[in-house]
């Protein structure tokens, strides 16, 4: 089938029209979003798992006394002083 199609105007002119050549502007959208979005997520990982390697691991935060008495408590030994 031909890419060119005849049209009769007023006045017997007739238009040729032809198919649009290149990119659908819908599809060059979507891959720049795809491609931010792929960039964003690669991104991310990639500074999870150097500060994985890099950061020292969290310190636990500390136990009150009175905490560490009821768990002694808990488990049958007797806290010391008592």
């Amino acid at each position: 089938m031909s890419d060119e199609f005849e049209f009769a105007d007023k006045g017997n002119k007739i238009i040729y029209q032809t198919e649009a050549k290149g990119f659908n502007p819908g599809l060059i959208v979507l891959l720049v979003v795809g491609g931010l979005l792929l960039t964003f997520l690669v991104g991310n990982y990639v500074l999870y798992s150097y500060a994985q390697k890099t950061l020292p691991p969290r310190k636990k935060k500390p136990i009150s006394k009175k905490k560490m008495k009821k768990e002694r408590l808990k488990q049958g030994v007797s806290a010391p002083g008592e």
